[in-house]
């Protein structure tokens, strides 16, 4: 197989005259592991083809919401057939209430629903929230979640803030930090003591219920009920950025999948079906406080546009009338972690895998990664050369080793078996 980026090449070269680093999402940008940007041009199934003609099985999914495969022939259906009528009125939709239905029917005791445009304006709108509804000014949020680039967030964040080694985001005031309150994941301790500090002035913990910005992390056996515990105990609303694992790790998200309830939720991703969107949603008494019900103001023009919300509206129906699916994605990440740690090994190249049903990631190191400060540990140098080795031979992995791989149910045993076998032939 031959492999040449040269077009792409040239388009990076052109992007950059144009659009800062010549992105409009930095991870693209390959700085993590070097070399160039591969542009796409189209992509079905599993498989994405670029612009040189050269084709990946795709391990990013465009971070997970195509989860049903790119180019489901219903999806695209339904996205015609909408924007022939109505592509956006600034007006409601019945759309958009469909949506919040088919939410609702999917994730128990979901009790109201508000679509907006991103993940990033979800968890922004979800904190504004939950500190209106408390009262209270300060959040805790962990070290190597990611929550979007609201200035709130971008104190110690995974995903590129990780991958680019920044801490201190410039244009961000230093005040707004300050009700910022940083623990690390899966230490229940910590967040013990930051609560016996702060009690009376916590209005939220939000964290990624299993975590996909600092690679995929699931969370010990006994951090989510104990961080609903001491919700339950000081007054604290508990968010789960369920913007990756929504719709992802099972019908319910991760709260079905984990077995704990949040008071608030943010989505995006898989609600899409590929298209921007994002939500927020919880409890009626905590949700009534928006307004226009009531005065935490949140509001945008294109929220709930006909386009995006068909789409994910096509996309979760297909997955509410399969559940059998995310059986199959469950076996299908087991079996890849399985096959990827033994392959590994095999070579005594020291590797932590971790999964969670879809979601996985692959970590270079002797140790367990459960937090960000062990992820950052790791490897990295060692993963870019593993992702080059894996890009020529036709794999399209994360271009960084901070970031969870995604992959969707046309993900076949062959593919599986190429993942594999391509592994297998890595030399450092």
């Amino acid at each position: 197989m031959t492999f040449d980026l040269k077009n792409s090449g040239l388009a990076f070269n052109q992007a950059k005259q144009h659009i800062p680093g010549g992105v409009n999402s930095p991870v693209r940008a390959f700085k993590s592991v070097g070399g160039t940007p591969v542009f796409m041009k189209k992509a079905k199934g599993t498989i994405l083809e670029d612009i040189d003609g050269n084709q990946y099985i795709d391990l990013i999914n465009s971070w997970g919401p195509m989860i049903v495969g790119h180019g489901n022939k219903e999806v695209v259906h339904a996205v015609r057939e909408q924007a022939s009528n109505l592509f956006t009125a600034g007006t409601p939709t019945e759309l958009e209430t469909e949506l919040a239905i088919q939410i609702k029917s999917m994730v128990e005791d979901l009790e109201m629903v508000r679509l907006v445009n991103s993940g990033t304006e979800a968890c922004m709108s979800a904190i504004r929230l939950a500190r209106g509804y408390t009262g209270k000014d300060k959040f805790i949020k962990f070290a190597g979640n990611y929550h979007g680039h609201a200035d709130c967030f971008l104190v110690k964040a995974g995903s590129g803030l990780a991958t680019f080694e920044i801490d201190t985001v410039p244009g961000v005031p230093k005040g707004v930090g300050q009700d910022t309150l940083i623990a690390e994941y899966n230490d229940l301790d910590q967040v013990k003591e930051i609560v016996a500090l702060y009690e009376h002035e916590i209005a939220a913990i939000i964290l990624e219920p299993v975590a996909g910005n600092m690679g995929c992390i699931p969370p010990t056996k006994d951090f989510i009920a104990g961080l609903r515990k001491i919700c339950d105990q000081s007054g604290i609303v508990l968010i789960f950025d369920e913007v990756m694992t929504g719709f992802r790790l099972a019908a319910g998200g991760a709260q079905e999948y984990l077995g704990i309830k949040a008071d608030l939720v943010t989505y995006g991703k898989v609600i899409g079906g590929g298209m921007p969107i994002g939500a927020f949603g919880g409890k009626k008494e905590i949700m009534e406080h928006i307004a226009p019900l009531g005065t935490v103001y949140q509001a945008g023009t294109l929220s709930g546009n006909p386009l995006a919300v068909t789409a994910g509206l096509t996309t979760l129906q297909l997955l509410g009338s399969n559940p059998q699916w995310y059986e199959e994605l469950n076996q299908k990440g087991q079996v890849l972690a399985e096959q990827l740690k033994h392959t590994f090994h095999q070579k005594s190249i020291p590797v932590c895998i971790n999964n969670s049903g879809s979601m996985i990631s692959v970590h270079f190191t002797e140790g367990t990664v459960t937090n960000y400060t062990t992820s950052s540990a790791c490897d990295h140098k060692r993963f870019s050369l593993y992702f080059h080795h894996m890009l020529k031979n036709g794999i399209y992995l994360p271009p960084s080793s901070y970031e969870s791989w995604f992959f969707n149910i046309q993900l076949n045993n062959q593919n599986i078996n190429k993942i594999i076998e391509i592994s297998q032939t890595f030399e450092l």
